[in-house]
């Protein structure tokens, strides 16, 4: 019970990273705010974990007001708030930087990197009263690169740079900011990439050898880290941007 009665604000929880980050926090004894742009996959979580110890909320995270009520309709439910992960992101489109619409860099940039700013916003004053952490997700990609994704690596690695900056502006507060980092993960996107692939046993070859450990993992792996960085087991860590990638990020290789 690692979280046991911690109010967990987690964006993007339906689905993917996050909705294993959901079943796994609530597991550990918090009480979460699951904040999703899917009403359907909504219902489906509340249903699983129940209504009595944690609440669906349909937000468009790039949207001001509606984050702004959402932080505040959390707080109001629960009485406080002791961490946000900010786990919601979007993925496309899946090429180079010259093929990329203005409207495409701008939404990215909107649902990725806007949204930090807008939970901080609201959720900070929440977070000084009980010196709580923020975590974000962001991507080894934004680290190391990725081919035909280049808007998307931009906002993955200034989610990290950014993460680095408010860990150094909220430790006064006591407030921890930290970031994880995966490379492949098997989430539905990741499905429907595979059976797009002409050559679906070599796109399933790939997603595993990328990582040395020698498998692609699912999302309760990614999850198992965040317990730990919105943990008091991690209370001396801050402005860590830790990679959850089975090696992918460690050089050279046969």
């Amino acid at each position: 019970m690692l979280l046991k009665d911690k109010i967990l604000f987690l964006t993007g929880g339906s689905s993917g990273i996050g909705l294993e980050c959901a079943r796994i926090y609530a597991r550990e004894g918090a009480h979460v705010a699951i904040i999703s742009n899917n009403q359907p996959e909504l219902e489906l979580i509340i249903q699983e974990l129940g209504n009595s110890n944690h609440i669906g909320l349909y937000c468009d995270i790039s949207s001001e007001p509606q984050v702004e009520r959402a932080i505040s309709e959390t707080i109001s439910f629960f009485g406080k708030l002791d961490g946000i992960h900010n786990n919601a992101g979007i993925v496309t489109p899946a090429a180079m930087l010259h093929e990329t619409s203005s409207d495409e860099w701008h939404r990215l940039m909107d649902v990725n990197l806007k949204s930090i700013y807008l939970t901080t916003k609201y959720g900070l004053e929440a977070l000084r009263k009980t010196e709580g952490c923020i975590l974000n997700t962001s991507s080894l990609a934004g680290h190391i690169g990725q081919e035909m994704h280049a808007a998307y690596t931009a906002t993955k690695g200034g989610i990290s740079a950014l993460t680095k900056s408010m860990a150094l502006d909220y430790a006064k507060y006591r407030i921890r900011v930290n970031a994880v980092c995966p490379a492949w993960v098997r989430t539905p996107a990741v499905h429907s990439w595979i059976e797009e692939q002409d050559d679906k046993n070599a796109a399933e070859e790939y997603i595993n050898n990328i990582h040395p450990l020698g498998y692609c993992p699912g999302g309760d792996v990614i999850a198992e880290a965040c317990v730990f960085l919105m943990s008091d087991k991690a209370r001396f860590i801050t402005g860590c941007t830790m990679p959850v990638s089975g090696g992918a990020e460690l050089g050279y290789r046969r």
